[in-house]
């Protein structure tokens, strides 16, 4: 039975009938519990470059992982067969390692009282957005995209490309303590990356649009001008003198900095001791007039869900309150290790806010730059150079040199280091032109007192 209006292949009450099916086989086999999870997911993807047609790509998966619990032993299976005769095997497969396995005193589906089971909690959250799109009509979008980026200014001599992606998927799951669920949501997207320049002088830079329903999505001409005038103001670039300076961080980038305060304070790295903020539940861990505020169930965010990937509840709540850390990021497991409660964050954190108290509504990014002074504006960063033990942050960098508010001129190849735990002390403010990364949303931001190695 098929379903095109949505583009799937199976219906929500055939994965809910696979769900059941596959529980009551584990229960047959003697498990003392169990949990399942079936999933299809499709979409098309196309890429221009130079005008020309570059790639089209459809998509289609489908999957369905069962845990097996022998008490506390545990085992993991999946298969991309949905025969009753794949199924069966499946669960046997997980059902034969878990009585195999060593026992773990933390492992376990997660509590009853953690659970959304009722329906009632489980808000309508407006996240799937079908975006029926054939690859003729894509690929005219991305070709006005990188058109647009052409025809912004004759410096812009070259291009990667330019990219829409249309996808959207749907699951369902279930388990031996009476949770059940499942949605279809949905992620289209619009990129370019022009290229500015010629031979040794050249410089790239890109942009994009993501949104769950294609009718938010930025224009393509205004997608493809933004990118290019991005990859023109990096020309002439130069690097900056090494110096101890204040930085500012591109909204975009900034995003980054939230991303290291969640993987530090994240059940994994907590458990393991392998983060700077270990112990720091009530403690000060950014400056006192940053709040980070967390939202699960915002319509249409990106980061928003009824229930995490365990089907533990969620619910909205402050992650950081004038400075002081207010909750972890835990899953069952990681939570039991900790002997805590799980925050509902199997699977990743949801639609974030990072903002500053002393922020006022005109704060845009040429008030940010005034505030900077004389520094470095970051609008890329390069590496993976953060050690989550220490704290310690050293990043490739390009941006902007600012000098009494103005930026001076582009710079690239330096190196800005510090340390996370001082850096987050450190943030002087936060910008009011926010923007959404991911799961995330923030101003720009800056910090005080970074460490800027160049010529």
């Amino acid at each position: 039975m098929s379903h095109p209006d949505h583009g799937f292949a199976y219906a929500q009450d055939q994965f809910r009938q696979l769900i059941e099916d596959v529980l009551a086989e584990a229960k047959r086999l003697g498990a003392s519990d169990a949990g399942a999870e079936v999933s299809e997911g499709c979409g098309l993807s196309v890429s221009v470059r130079r005008g020309q047609l570059e790639n089209v790509e459809r998509n289609r998966d489908k999957s369905l992982g069962v845990s097996v619990y022998l008490g506390q032993r545990r085992g993991n299976a999946s298969s991309s067969d949905f025969s009753p005769r794949a199924l069966k095997d499946t669960v046997r497969a997980a059902f034969d390692i878990a009585r195999f396995t060593a026992e773990d005193e933390f492992a376990g589906l997660p509590d009853e009282q953690d659970l959304a089971l009722d329906p009632t909690q489980q808000p309508e959250l407006d996240l799937f957005h079908p975006w029926m799109l054939e690859a003729e009509e894509a690929a005219r979008l991305a070709l006005r995209c990188e058109a647009a980026a052409f025809a912004t200014d004759a410096r812009i001599t070259n291009s990667e490309g330019a990219g829409v992606s249309a996808q959207q998927s749907h699951f369902y799951m279930g388990n031996t303590r009476g949770f059940r669920g499942g949605y279809a949501s949905s992620r289209h997207s619009l990129s370019v990356a022009p290229i500015s320049g010629r031979g040794a002088g050249m410089e790239r830079d890109a942009w994009y649009s993501s949104m769950r329903d294609a009718a938010d999505l930025a224009s393509p001409e205004s997608v493809g001008r933004y990118a290019a005038e991005r990859a023109l103001a990096r020309l002439k670039g130069r690097k900056a003198k090494t110096a101890t300076v204040p930085v500012l961080f591109e909204a975009p980038v900034a995003a980054g900095l939230l991303g290291s305060l969640v993987q530090a304070t994240s059940g994994g790295a907590l458990y393991r001791r392998a983060s700077f903020l270990l112990d720091s539940l009530g403690q000060p861990v950014m400056a006192s007039h940053i709040d980070v505020l967390e939202d699960p169930h915002v319509r249409k965010g990106k980061g928003s869900s009824p229930f995490d990937d365990e089907g533990v509840l969620t619910r909205a709540r402050s992650v950081v309150e004038g400075g002081v850390l207010q909750g972890y990021f835990l899953t069952t497991y990681s939570a039991r290790k900790l002997g805590l409660r799980t925050t509902g964050h199997a699977g990743g954190s949801h639609n974030l806010v990072m903002r500053s108290r002393c922020t006022a509504p005109g704060d845009d990014l040429r008030t940010m730059l005034r505030r900077l002074g004389t520094g470095l504006f970051v609008t890329e960063l390069m590496g993976q150079g953060v050690n989550y033990v220490t704290g310690d942050y050293s990043r490739g960098a390009s941006g902007y040199w600012v000098e009494n508010g103005e930026i001076a001129y582009p710079v690239h190849e330096v190196t800005i280091a510090g340390n996370l735990k001082d850096m987050f002390q450190r943030i002087v403010g936060i910008g009011a032109d926010t923007y959404t990364t991911g799961t995330k949303t923030v101003g720009s931001v800056l910090v005080d007192g970074m460490k800027l190695a160049g010529s």
